[in-house]
């Protein structure tokens, strides 16, 4: 009986004009990837009718065509994730507006969400209509303060060697009043550690700050938590790797997703890096607030290689 042949990594690349799309899309290409920028949506799903694709695909999603549609990309990377088994990856490229403005600057173009206005207007509006699509990104890279050297080394990080399917681990901390993210393939729940909410020096602060880690660490079950989190997944990952999943999505809740789900999002992913796994953090409400990058790559500080 043949067997069946293994499903195509499929990477949609989208995010602000001036993000990095098109450095990024090249960068997949040189790494073994058919690339294809700017493909209207309608076409993507022709790509698999007939024989199936024989290498990975990247898809440069632009929101400048004519068939752009918020809710027809949503659709799309959900019946990819589906068509693929898993080995769909929206891959989101980040970038604070104000250097997003300064780019526009740099090489006088006009922004393509804003005819005849300023660029500050379509940076804007361009942001805003693409903000369920950040929300629901597989991978997020903050371009911000990367230098086209910088964002290749990190692509390298996650896609390098793609037909090995390598495990990505992304960790990601949440706040439960907002619900559980779309997506995650686990979730743990950290709302019973003490809250530093209730202090009011600390309230304002996040858990990346020194004093809110100090707070939570003098809870004597976070080391517990921590060791039973960690226990759990090192039996896990190793398991879904060898199944031949790409990628796992872990979310951390707490009540407003500020401080606590902070703290431990932060203390795994270095657990995780430390051994060896390829690990991206993502803190959704500070992301949303403005007070922390969409997300990023943990990188440890040891020799060794990652898995």
């Amino acid at each position: 009986m043949a067997t069946q042949p293994d499903p195509v990594r499929v990477v949609l690349v989208t995010g602000p004009s001036g993000a990095g799309r098109s450095t990024a899309i090249n960068v997949l290409e040189d790494l073994g990837f058919e690339a294809i920028d700017n493909i209207p949506l309608r076409m993507i799903p022709r790509l698999f009718e007939g024989e199936p694709p024989t290498h990975p695909l990247a898809l440069g999603i632009d929101v400048r065509n004519r068939d752009f549609s918020l809710s027809r990309l949503l659709d799309l990377h959900d019946d990819l994730v589906r068509q693929t088994d898993g080995h769909a990856t929206l891959l989101y490229l980040d970038c604070r507006p104000d250097i997003l403005l300064r780019r526009y600057s740099e090489t006088r173009r006009r922004h393509p969400m804003a005819q005849g206005e300023t660029p500050e207007i379509g940076i804007a509006r361009e942001i805003e209509l693409l903000g369920p699509v950040e929300t629901r990104a597989d991978i997020l890279i903050d371009t911000s303060h990367l230098s086209p050297h910088d964002l290749k080394a990190e692509l390298h990080q996650w896609f390098a060697d793609a037909s090995s399917q390598k495990l990505s681990v992304a960790l990601q901390s949440f706040s439960y009043k907002r619900g559980i993210p779309h997506g995650v393939d686990m979730v743990f729940d950290c709302r019973f550690l003490a809250n530093p909410h209730w202090e009011p020096r600390l309230r304002n602060q996040t858990g990346l700050d020194a004093d809110v880690q100090d707070f939570v660490a003098k809870d004597s079950r976070l080391p517990v938590f921590l060791s039973k989190i960690t226990e759990m997944l090192a039996f896990l990952l190793p398991e879904v790797d060898r199944e031949g999943k790409t990628h796992v999505s872990i979310g951390i809740g707490c009540t407003g997703g500020q401080h606590r789900s902070v703290v431990v999002t932060e203390r795994v992913a270095r657990t995780l890096a430390e051994q060896g796994w390829r690990v991206s953090i993502g803190h959704k409400e500070l992301a949303r607030r403005g007070m922390a990058p969409a997300g990023n790559a943990v990188v440890p500080d040891l020799g060794g290689l990652a898995k």
